[in-house]
């Protein structure tokens, strides 16, 4: 048919706005919600919307309101807890006083019984102050000197006894066992005689011991004597000699053993 518009047999929605509110409807009726904003229009959403803009900005500056009410209350509180310490320090320092006044009420009424006048009672103050400046904390010189002398004294005593002591202790006396041997000029000397002669040598300090005849060849013996010497008051070269004084008897004397006691 000529002229007939294409889309005359077709069911559309020529306007776009009212497509979208269509749509709009469509949904929520398939999920069960309602239009809110049917009856009042697009006027009445605009309306609610500056509603709850104005309810959200009146919510913040309450809450603006209550931090600075806090703000306010922590200095207040900062105040009221420095004026507890100062009000402790300032009581701290009235009982100090108090109890300052206190002694001095009691040392001034001492003083009163006494017999002190009232106004000698600054003099006796600095009496008792220069008193106490006359005390040496660190020991004086005379102390430093009884000290000294007290020391002394004690070493010497400990010196008087050691002493005393070790003069007390019996000395060690050094002695030696020495065997000697005496030969005779030869066989025909009376050995007997010999050592009658040896032993009549007497000296502090020398002891005589055993004696015997050893052999030493063609019918001739020898004489072996014992004695014993303390060192320091005996010399043995000196024994020696005295004894081959006796030339009668004694040709030559040698040590044939010598042992430290």
């Amino acid at each position: 048919m000529v002229g007939t518009n294409p889309l005359s047999q077709e069911t559309f929605w020529a306007n776009k706005a009212e497509c979208d509110d269509a749509e709009k409807k469509y949904y929520q009726n398939l999920y069960g919600k309602k239009d809110n904003n049917k009856s009042s229009g697009p006027q009445g959403s605009i309306a609610a919307e500056i509603a709850k803009a104005r309810q959200h900005i009146k919510n913040s500056l309450e809450c603006v309101d209550g931090l600075a009410a806090m703000a306010g209350n922590e200095e207040l509180l900062k105040k009221v807890s420095g004026l507890e310490i100062e009000n402790k320090s300032l009581k701290k320092v009235t009982d100090d006083l108090k109890n300052l006044v206190i002694k001095l009420e009691t040392r001034v009424s001492h003083l009163e019984k006494g017999g002190s006048k009232p106004s000698a009672a600054p003099a006796k103050v600095e009496e008792e102050d220069e008193d106490d400046d006359d005390v040496d904390l660190f020991g004086s010189d005379d102390e430093d000197e009884d000290a000294k002398a007290e020391k002394e004294r004690v070493t010497a005593e400990r010196l008087q006894a050691y002493h005393a002591k070790k003069a007390k202790k019996p000395t060690l006396i050094a002695k030696t066992s020495v065997l000697l041997d005496v030969k005779p000029w030869d066989d025909e000397t009376d050995m007997d005689a010999m050592l009658t002669q040896i032993k009549t040598i007497t000296k502090e300090g020398l002891v005589w011991g055993a004696s015997k005849l050893v052999p030493v060849g063609y019918g001739i013996n020898k004489l072996q004597v014992l004695c014993v010497v303390e060192d320091e008051k005996i010399s043995i070269d000196e024994l020696q000699e005295e004894i081959e004084g006796f030339e009668d008897y004694v040709q030559s004397t040698d040590i044939a053993a010598m042992t430290k006691i």
